[in-house]
């Protein structure tokens, strides 16, 4: 009789996880499930063991054993409405698509309790690797995910408190661009309008902005409004702006969805500041709009070839890919 293959052999259980962790396992089961009512100290004790065994849950691990990839990842966006993410998605579904796999999208509408939904939802159907948009601000719930063999990919937001592969813009450079742009234009009056403050691409950005605005002028933040993450939202911060006593001669929008709302309340003003956005929607170019952009679609490539790295090997060290932004200067902030 012809011995097993090492590799199948020597492969943990869950029974083998469930008895490193001094638990039952049931609950050893329910802790990687993700169910809410395991306490802490069980979660920690399970996790830790799958993670000392390299324990993979049974759908990832019999297709990495039969030598080919997983037929789904899942990609979990923000809003699916915003054309960003639909572009994201394409980029990713291209990557995927020729080695036999495919994509599922989901929706967390930016809140952190539906993403941690949909990641469960996700994998209770075997997907075999998620790639997420987070919402979150605190990464290491994903943890169970990764324990049970599922790796998870963290675009356009990095991840935060959790050993995971990243892939983003560099978005402290392209706050940077925005500022010497303007200041170059000899803009000193700058606002920015951003997105939640939460969130570490407005941070960043912010941050960049920062880095060349406080040598000019100290008090330039008196001129930053944020939490606008809608169109209705991003124009009623700039109707604030325009009623200023000395309101900004130029805006910085912070995403493409800021953007639109700026220039919708800037359209029949014959006093319009300059404008430049983040993002480059199809009609920032038919309406001569100034931005600074990364590649969309090297960014979802990247993350795609992350996700599928890390199912081919678990153990490689943690990698962040950082996909640069540029200028597109146009009528909008140089006449």
């Amino acid at each position: 009789m012809s011995r097993p293959e090492s590799g199948a052999a020597a492969r943990p259980t869950l029974a083998q996880v469930a008895a490193r962790a001094g638990v039952s396992l049931k609950t050893a089961s329910r802790a990687l499930g993700g169910e809410s009512y395991v306490s802490e100290k069980t979660l920690a004790s399970v996790l830790e063991a799958a993670a000392e065994l390299d324990y993979q849950r049974n759908a990832a691990a019999s297709l990495l054993a039969s030598g080919r990839l997983a037929d789904s990842i899942g990609l979990i966006t923000g809003d699916v409405t915003n054309p960003f993410y639909s572009a994201l998605a394409q980029a990713i579904e291209d990557e995927i698509r020729p080695r036999g796999m495919h994509l599922s999208v989901a929706n967390s509408r930016e809140s952190a309790e539906q993403e941690q939904r949909v990641a469960r939802d996700l994998a209770d159907r075997q997907t075999t690797a998620v790639i997420t948009v987070s919402a979150m601000t605190d990464h290491s719930g994903y943890a169970q995910l990764q324990a049970r063999g599922i790796p998870v990919v963290f675009v356009d937001r990095p991840a935060e408190n959790l050993a995971a592969d990243s892939a983003v813009f560099d978005n402290l450079e392209g706050g940077r661009l925005a500022a010497r742009h303007l200041i170059d234009a000899g803009h000193r009056r700058i606002a920015f309008i951003g997105d939640y403050a939460w969130l570490p691409t407005y941070r960043q950005r912010l941050a960049g902005m920062g880095e060349v605005l406080d040598e000019v002028d100290s008090d330039w933040r008196d001129l930053l409004r944020t939490d606008a993450h809608d169109v209705a939202s991003s124009r009623a911060c700039m109707r604030d702006l325009l009623a200023l006593d000395d309101p900004p001669t130029a805006v910085v929008a912070g995403n493409n969805r800021i953007l639109l709302g700026v220039m919708e309340e800037v359209a029949e003003r014959s006093d319009a500041p300059a404008v430049i956005g983040f993002d480059d929607p199809e009609w920032a170019r038919v309406l001569g709009v100034s931005v600074v952009t990364g590649d969309v679609e090297a960014l979802g490539r990247a993350a795609a070839r992350l996700a599928v790295s890390r199912l081919s090997d678990r153990t490689r060290v943690v990698e962040t890919v950082t996909v640069p932004m540029r200028l597109i200067a146009r009528r909008s902030t140089v006449g």
